[in-house]
C-alpha cells in the first residue's frame, strides 16, 4: 500500500519540482558563474600588450670612448701607474681621485655620471674601463663594512648602467 501511495505521489508532482529544478546551491552560484564566463571570454578576446621593440642604449655622453682594451691594461701591481678614472669605496661614500693632484672627491651614486663624462676622452687611454678599490679600516664595525659593501653595489650598478668596465684593486 505504501508502494502505491509514493507511485501516486510522484505523479501529481510537477515535472519541474523533481527533474528540473536545480538545488538552492546551485541557483545562487549559478549568476556569479556565468560572470566568470563572460570575463574570460571578455579577457581572451582583448588584445595582447603590444612588445617592446629592441631596447637603444641611453645617452651617457661615454659613447665616444673607446671599449676598454685589456692589451693597453697596465700590471695592477702600482696604482700610480694606472691613467684611467680611480675610484675609492668609502663608508662616507665613493672618492674619486684626481690623478693630477692626488686628491679625492667624495661623490654620491648620481654625481658618478656628471663627473665621468666631465673628464673629457683624454682620462680614458685604456677604453671605458675603471680601477676601484676599497678603503677598509683595520677595526672596522659591522656597520661599515655594511656601508662600504652597500656603496660598491651602487657604484658597480651605476657602471654597469653607463657600460663601464670596472677593475678591481686588491
Amino acid at each position: 500500500m505504501r508502494m502505491i501511495f509514493l507511485w501516486m505521489t510522484f505523479l501529481r508532482t510537477p515535472a519541474s519540482r523533481l527533474f528540473l529544478r536545480p538545488p538552492r546551491f546551485l541557483r545562487a552560484a549559478l549568476p556569479c558563474a556565468i560572470a566568470l564566463v563572460f570575463l574570460q571570454v571578455l579577457v581572451g578576446c582583448s588584445k595582447a600588450p603590444p612588445t617592446a621593440g629592441p631596447e637603444t642604449p641611453k645617452e651617457t655622453g661615454l659613447q665616444s670612448i673607446p671599449a676598454p682594451d685589456p692589451s693597453k691594461f697596465p700590471k695592477i701591481e702600482n696604482m700610480s701607474t694606472w691613467k684611467n678614472p680611480y675610484f675609492v669605496v668609502r663608508d662616507d661614500g665613493i672618492g674619486r681621485v684626481d690623478l693630477s693632484n692626488h686628491e679625492v672627491h667624495i661623490l654620491t651614486p648620481e654625481q658618478i655620471p656628471a663627473e665621468l663624462v666631465s673628464l673629457g676622452s683624454g682620462a680614458w687611454p685604456y677604453g671605458r674601463v675603471v680601477l676601484v678599490t676599497q678603503a677598509m679600516p683595520k677595526d672596522a664595525s659591522d656597520q661599515t663594512k655594511a656601508e662600504i659593501r652597500k656603496n660598491r653595489g651602487l657604484l658597480a650598478g651605476t657602471l654597469k648602467e653607463l657600460d663601464v668596465e670596472m677593475r678591481e684593486f686588491p
